[in-house]
């Protein structure tokens, strides 16, 4: 079966957990996580929880369990946090929780990002991706520049297509 075959079997509308890892972000200051429901919503899609989290493991794990607990939510999407400074966990938690990771995303978004944004300080970035009992979880930098290629560009081109993987060996 062709890509475009597993496309057109796809889900059209997916039920998506967006989480801001941020010290410092509010409501209202958050650019990022606005753009990820906006982008969902653009494209049919439903976020169906959002929450800004401090950056620490233990609440990072603590809000992407009550997703996975979630039967409304296919997708969890993460943004900040995934630097290289000692305070940004992001990474290290959601990979301690991954079944199976989904190398593509990590490296497509730093060669997009090296290409078409920052150039060589796309080796700074650790976006990644991987499935977790079931469900698809991605995690992005915090720019909203970040997380718009990434929604734009990877997550949301494949997202229906994702979740149709994910649901086709569950009966």
């Amino acid at each position: 079966m062709s890509t475009d075959q597993h496309k057109a079997e796809a889900p059209q509308r997916v039920g998506c957990m967006v989480i801001t890892v941020s010290d410092t972000r509010t409501e209202e200051t958050d650019k990022s996580g606005k753009i990820m429901m906006d982008l969902l919503n653009q494209q049919g899609h439903e976020p169906v929880l959002y929450h800004i989290v401090q950056d620490e493991p233990s609440l990072i794990q603590q809000h992407i369990q009550q997703g996975l607990a979630d039967s409304s939510v296919d997708v969890i999407l993460l943004n900040g946090g995934t630097g290289i400074a000692e305070r940004d966990t992001t990474v290290e938690t959601v990979k301690s929780m991954i079944v199976k990771e989904i190398p593509g995303f990590g490296e497509i978004f730093r060669y997009l990002s090296y290409i078409e944004d920052i150039g060589s300080a796309a080796i700074l970035s650790r976006a990644v991706a991987g499935t977790v009992k079931g469900k698809a979880i991605f995690c992005t930098p915090g720019s909203s520049g970040a997380v718009k290629l990434a929604m734009e560009k990877i997550i949301l081109p494949e997202l229906g297509h994702v979740v149709r993987e994910l649901r086709k060996d569950v009966k």
